[in-house]
């Protein structure tokens, strides 16, 4: 199963918006077929690991990170290429989330006969998947917050300047995460004052990590640029290509997200009652878009209205060895008044990327309800 996770880990990059998933097949205590599902429309990682055993297959255990789909999409069923290989047991990592499947599956191949075993390392499979299973049990991604601060938690200097307060590393590190994510969404103050294209560069992971991606598979997240009054000009760098950037508002003005429109910028309006951008919305839009993973890239601001709300799954901050001084920017936007007011944070993981460290933290909130 930890090789199955190996090579699930492989599709990182690539299998939006299907999981990402391995499978290995043992027959007399030899591997004999692995795979992995590498993009949608083309095998999933049962049918690769059997196109690789053959005949090897029969009489075989299965070992997948996933439990193996019963329903037609855009292929076909694995339980029926499992039972027609004539496995005779089945260890899965996890439950398919998708409704279509929970369980499902598990009980088809059951009925025939064959052995099911299920949660060996579960929560690595988990950690893989973790948009994928939001995405269909809260049917809105799952979303990370990524803030780099000093080590006296600032941001940008009083002026605005911000470039650079980490080191290479943490910035290539960024990279790797916007990657894995199906959309990156950042204020209207971030594109004003930056001019950002929040696009992954691909070229430097392929030289630093050897992905060896094809060209075609070197796609972009979805950018989303949240802009309650369509302050920004849709000739800013972040909005081109057409077709790559959607801008999100709280304004019904027509002439003015026509112009957007007409660039090939898809407006999508988010409004509450406030007649502010409802972030709940948002993400709900787009997980109906498919949208497993999104990546808050903003200013203390929105992150902080984003923290507010509850709405923040995982904070990734990466803290840089240098002092900005009283007057530079703070992390969050945040007018708390009292320490019984205080957003408590659970640390998973603190680790040094080159010069700075990376710390991974949940919200109290979450680690309760999850």
């Amino acid at each position: 199963m930890a090789q199955a996770i190996e090579l699930a880990q492989q599709g990182l990059y690539t299998t939006l918006p299907n999981p990402r998933v391995g499978c290995v097949i043992v027959n007399d205590g030899l591997v004999v077929g692995s795979g992995w599902h590498e993009k949608a429309g083309g095998d999933h990682a049962e049918i690769a690991a059997l196109k690789s055993a053959a005949d090897r297959a029969r009489g075989a255990t299965c070992y997948v990170t996933l439990e193996p789909c019963c329903h037609q999409g855009r292929t076909g069923p694995c339980v029926a290429a499992l039972i027609k290989a004539g496995v005779k047991r089945v260890v899965i990592a996890m439950e398919d989330p998708n409704p279509q499947v929970f369980g499902q599956g598990m009980a088809q191949l059951k009925a025939v006969g064959i052995d099911v075993e299920l949660g060996l390392l579960r929560d690595q499979a988990m950690q893989l998947n973790k948009g994928f299973v939001s995405r269909m049990q809260r049917q809105r991604p799952y979303v990370y917050c990524k803030l780099a601060m000093s080590l006296d938690g600032r941001t940008a200097m009083e002026s605005g300047e911000s470039r650079w307060i980490t080191s290479r590393a943490a910035r290539l590190d960024v990279q790797r995460l916007r990657a894995h994510c199906g959309a990156v969404v950042t204020g209207c103050g971030t594109v004003l004052a930056d001019e950002p294209t929040m696009q992954v560069r691909w070229r430097e992971l392929d030289e630093v990590d050897e992905l060896h991606l094809p060209v075609a598979e070197h796609s972009q997240p979805l950018r989303v640029v949240l802009d309650s009054d369509l302050k920004t000009s849709p000739q800013a760098t972040v909005y081109g290509p057409p077709g790559a950037t959607m801008v999100v508002t709280a304004s019904k003005a027509a002439e003015r997200y026509l112009v957007f429109e007409n660039r090939g910028i898809a407006v999508e309006v988010c409004a509450n009652d406030s007649g502010r951008i409802d972030l709940g919305k948002m993400l709900a839009y787009l997980g109906q878009r498919q949208i497993n993973e999104v990546l808050v890239e903003a200013g203390p601001t929105l992150c902080g209205a984003f923290l507010q709300e509850n709405l923040i799954d995982e904070l990734i901050v990466y803290m840089a060895p240098k002092l900005m001084g009283s007057n530079a920017r703070p992390l969050f936007d945040l007018p708390l008044a009292s320490m019984d007011e205080s957003v408590e944070l659970q640390i998973n993981e603190v680790r040094a990327v080159g010069d700075d460290w990376r710390i991974t933290a949940i919200p109290a909130n979450k680690t309760q309800s999850s």
